[in-house]
């Protein structure tokens, strides 16, 4: 008996159970933390105490519990198993807590008691007056930074409306292109041909060598000017009809010169002939007089005119699938702003 003794109580010295709380006194529905450390052999079999029902006795319910954590001391010879529980009451009184008892080896050891005082809230009963009701909930104004975003929704749902609907008629109508435009007025033959001959001037195709094309250009130009000026189709005319359609002119006195420059522009151009540069001067000078002495002067200023005109431009392949593609775009991009709009607008008011 004796030596059983002597085994058991080197075992009990090296086990310690103990039993702490962070709170003496609560109020009701306070929580407070029940911490329990034990330390025993490393070897020994150790059995913590487990509350199935959640309390841990009546009156104190066990709101939470920390799995056991365990540290190892004295080189691995002991171990200091930690576990914390977290408590509450909703009764007032004075509670007593009993002893924890774990076991270990099938022994029972047994930590220190503990006590919790619970509290209740005091309640005016006297003056009943002061208990004021609950408040209402405070609206809070909405401010332009909130409002941003639905604005913008709104406003682009709004553009897109109508900028929709008028892409779809155009695309399914072909609906000509209405343009206004500035006319400018008509000139008169006699400045269209001058400005024609200052531009042949400054051009000086006969000093580029190309002789023909600068007597093409000169013709072209006193043809047209004849054609607006005497009203006969010069352009389509031989020089000599046109020498001779200008004989029936009371005025002949220009008609020697222009029959020169005529017959000088044949040969170069169906006799590959090449005249001497004061020529060329010479034939230009006198296109220049010719339409000096039979200009008939406009003395009504002519001012530009601004008009709406209808332009009809056949669309191609490319431009209809330009225009499909844009209002597909369109369409998900109202989509995507109504689906803002809306969320905003519940977020906002709702």
């Amino acid at each position: 008996m004796l030596a059983l003794l002597m085994l058991v109580m080197p075992l009990q010295a090296q086990v310690t159970v103990n039993a702490s709380i962070d709170s003496l006194q609560l109020y009701i529905g306070e929580q407070a933390h029940v911490k329990l450390e034990v330390s025993c052999p490393t070897d020994g079999q150790l059995i913590m105490p487990t509350y199935p029902n959640n309390y841990l006795m009546d009156g104190i319910e066990i709101v939470g519990e920390v799995k056991a954590d365990t540290q190892y001391l004295n080189k691995d010879k002991l171990m200091l198993v930690t576990q914390e529980f977290t408590v509450t009451s909703f009764d007032t009184a004075f509670y007593f807590i009993p002893p924890f008892e774990v076991l270990v080896d099938s022994q029972s050891y047994a930590s220190n008691p503990l006590a919790l005082k619970v509290f209740t809230f005091e309640i005016d009963t006297v003056n009943v007056e002061a208990i004021f009701p609950i408040k209402g909930i405070v609206e809070r104004p909405i401010t332009f930074t909130e409002m941003l975003p639905l604005l913008i929704s709104v406003l682009l749902i709004i553009g897109l409306c109508f900028l929709i609907p008028y892409l779809l008629g155009r695309y399914k109508d072909n609906k000509p292109i209405l343009r206004r435009v500035t006319i400018a007025p008509k000139l008169p033959p006699h400045q269209v041909a001058l400005q024609e001959m200052n531009r042949i001037k400054e051009e000086k195709g006969w000093q580029k060598e190309d002789v023909k094309g600068y007597y093409t250009e000169l013709t072209d130009a006193l043809r047209i000017y004849m054609q607006e000026r005497f009203g006969f189709n010069a352009m389509e005319m031989t020089s000599d009809e046109i020498i001779d359609k200008l004989n029936e002119q009371p005025d002949k006195e220009w008609i020697a010169e222009l029959r020169n420059l005529f017959n000088m522009s044949d040969l170069v151009k169906f006799a590959k002939y090449k005249p001497l540069i004061n020529e060329n001067d010479m034939n230009l000078i006198n296109a220049i007089d010719f339409i000096n002495k039979t200009k008939v002067e406009d003395t009504t200023p002519a001012t530009p005119e601004v008009q709406e005109i209808v332009v009809k431009e056949g669309r191609s392949k490319q431009a209809k699938l330009l225009l499909i593609s844009g209002i597909v775009l369109l369409c998900a991009l109202a989509v995507g702003a109504l689906y803002t709009a809306v969320v905003e607008a519940v977020h906002l008011f709702f």
